[in-house]
C-alpha cells in the first residue's frame, strides 16, 4: 500500500467506524474534526444512510422537489446556517446560473454547473430521523440542502418521506 492510501485509511477508517456506531451529528462539524470534506463524510456513512448520484441529475431532482410543498432549504457555511421554509420554486438555466422563479421565500441563482454530486441522506439527526437531499460542489462542500419538513409533533411529513424515497429509488 502506498503512503497516500495509508494516510487516507488513517482518516477514513476511523470516520467510517464512528459513523457506523453513531451517524448523528452535524456533517460539517464531523468533516472539520476528521479534516475531510462534507462530501467525504457523507460517503463514509453506512450505505443504508446514503445514496449518491451524479450532479448532472440536478435539474431532474430540483424539478421533482418543486411538487413537495413547503420544504426546509439550508445553506451551511463556516459562518452561517441559513434556513428558509417554503415551496421550492421552479427554475430555468440562463447566464450561467439555474435561476429560481416564483412566489416563494426561497429564491436566487445557483451555479448548477458546479454541482458534482447529489446525496440522498437518511439518518438520525439530534436523535430524530431525518431525510435530506444535499447538493455538493466540486470541492466537496454542500452548496445547499433540502430537508423533508416536520409536522407540529416534530415527525417527518409522511407524504414528503414517500416522495423522497420514491425519487431516491428512481435514480
Amino acid at each position: 500500500m502506498n503512503a497516500v492510501a495509508e494516510q487516507k485509511d488513517d482518516v477514513f477508517l476511523p470516520l467510517q467506524q464512528r459513523l457506523a456506531t453513531n451517524p448523528d451529528g452535524i456533517l460539517e462539524d464531523i468533516a472539520r474534526t476528521y479534516c475531510v470534506s462534507t462530501l467525504d463524510v457523507v460517503r463514509a456513512l453506512p450505505e443504508a444512510h446514503r445514496t449518491i448520484v451524479a450532479g448532472d441529475r440536478f435539474e431532474t431532482i430540483f424539478e421533482a422537489v418543486t411538487g413537495w410543498g413547503s420544504i426546509l432549504f439550508i445553506v451551511h457555511t463556516p459562518d452561517l446556517v441559513l434556513e428558509c421554509e417554503g415551496p421550492l420554486p421552479p427554475g430555468t438555466f440562463g447566464r450561467g446560473y439555474f435561476n429560481l422563479h416564483g412566489d416563494s421565500p426561497i429564491g436566487g441563482h445557483i451555479r448548477a454547473s458546479r454541482c458534482k454530486e447529489i446525496a440522498f441522506v437518511s439518518r438520525p439527526f439530534m436523535g430524530r430521523e431525518s431525510r435530506s437531499i444535499q447538493f455538493f460542489n466540486l470541492d466537496g462542500d454542500a452548496m445547499f440542502k433540502i430537508f423533508v419538513r416536520r409536522d407540529e409533533a416534530r415527525n417527518l411529513i409522511a407524504d414528503q418521506v414517500a416522495r423522497f424515497d420514491t425519487l431516491r429509488a428512481s435514480l
